[in-house]
């Protein structure tokens, strides 16, 4: 009968995100152990879980402030946008508009951003990427930005730290997205033919063709913990090979066992990691 038949609802599903941090209030709720975290404790265990030690996302200007000294960061090539080469439009909207819509939400201009500071005294050229700039994705101006910071650090004979966290090349600009890959590398290549020390930091997640390029040619590679690092996602790879996939595949802690990566680090220490890395560098030169 008509008065038994049940009303028909839409349900919008909700995808599981990081800590939200700006509706949090005075306390955080962690996504993996589900432990109540009171605010302040998470701001000063730099967004990583006391219960479980899960490593949140963090933005570009929230990882700079961990690993360099305060006050010593300046931004350089802070002129370069993107545009739409392509006139690209994937059925529901334009590139262009979802440039100015990742502009709009993350105050940035892409998805990195490049400077010069210091750590514990010594200097370091740096890019930072950001997931929030459309899946920190690498187009035209991500591979101009990481190439310009490369020959900074050629030119100034500075170490180089990029802090990768991407999902991979940005498939709105084609093949210009692909190029870079080969560009960043080439300018990497220069590098390491002039002595020059570069640190990789990869991030969650570092996947597709940063992981293809320029995130895994570093001198030495750091992971953070739990990590996803790869090529590839599981999904696509299990359903590609027929095959279910070890535990912790693509996590940080599997690469280091397997030789992928030199060291996983916690971010409470990854600052003095970094730091040691450079120092003993610029004592063996000295020598």
């Amino acid at each position: 009968m008509a008065w038994f038949e049940k009303p028909k609802y839409n349900i919008k599903k909700v995808k599981k995100n990081p800590i939200d941090k700006s509706n949090a209030g005075l306390w955080l709720k962690c996504p993996k152990c589900n432990s109540i975290i009171y605010n302040k404790e998470w701001e000063e265990n730099l967004h990583v879980c006391p219960h479980c030690n899960y490593h949140d996302r963090l933005n570009c200007y929230e990882r700079i402030q961990i690993i360099l000294d305060p006050g010593t960061f300046v931004e350089t090539h802070t002129n370069i946008a993107s545009i739409d080469p392509l006139n690209f439009h994937d059925g529901e909207s334009y590139y262009i508009d979802k440039i100015k819509s990742a502009m709009s939400k993350t105050n940035l201009k892409d998805a990195v951003i490049t400077g010069y500071g210091l750590i514990n005294g010594l200097p370091l050229n740096i890019a930072v990427m950001d997931f929030r700039f459309i899946g920190g994705s690498m187009g035209s101006v991500v591979g101009e930005k990481i190439t310009l910071v490369i020959e900074d650090a050629i030119k100034n004979k500075n170490p180089l730290l990029i802090a990768s966290a991407s999902g991979g090349a940005r498939m709105q600009e084609g093949v210009l997205s692909l190029m870079q890959m080969a560009k960043t590398s080439a300018a990497l290549k220069r590098l390491s033919e002039e002595g020059g020390l570069y640190i990789s930091l990869l991030t969650n997640p570092t996947t597709g063709g940063v992981t293809a390029s320029y995130a895994m040619l570093g001198d030495i590679i750091i992971a953070e913990r739990e990590a996803l690092i790869g090529f590839a996602g599981p999904r696509v790879i299990e359903q590609t090979i027929k095959q279910k996939l070890p535990p912790n595949f693509q996590k940080s802690e599997f690469l280091l066992e397997h030789g992928f990566v030199d060291i996983v680090v916690d971010r409470k220490n990854l600052k003095q990691t970094i730091y040691q890395i450079i120092d003993y560098t610029f004592a063996l030169k000295k020598e």
